[in-house]
């Protein structure tokens, strides 16, 4: 499994249906999307900034945090959102490590 940071911000409307109807999206929904492609939900927060919603998910691969970003976005709760890999530190020195033998020389 990977962790992956997921951020998403909602729509007006999202937030005048959120305040006509207060729960705790960031569990429910949450939770309900990292399980149903086999993974679990580390954490969710609400927050401030471009991002209303920010969740650490533990989820098998790519294809199966795509369809939660995919499946999220089709609900059109979300006006924008972004996905980032998080990498250990221990996976950041192996990356760093294995640079140099990628063999890419910048141009002078």
């Amino acid at each position: 499994m990977a962790l992956y940071l997921y951020q998403a911000a909602y729509t007006s409307e999202s937030w005048a249906a959120q305040v006509a109807d207060p729960q705790n999206r960031v569990e429910n929904v949450g939770r309900h999307v990292c399980e149903s492609v086999g993974g679990r939900l580390v954490g969710g927060w609400l927050s401030f900034g471009d991002y209303d919603i920010v969740l650490v998910m533990d989820i098998p691969d790519n294809v199966s945090v795509a369809a939660v970003g995919m499946a999220v976005a089709a609900g059109g709760a979300i006006k924008s959102s972004k996905t980032t890999v998080l990498m250990s530190g221990e996976d950041g020195v192996a990356a760093l490590r294995k640079a140099s033998s990628v063999g890419y020389k910048p141009k002078k």
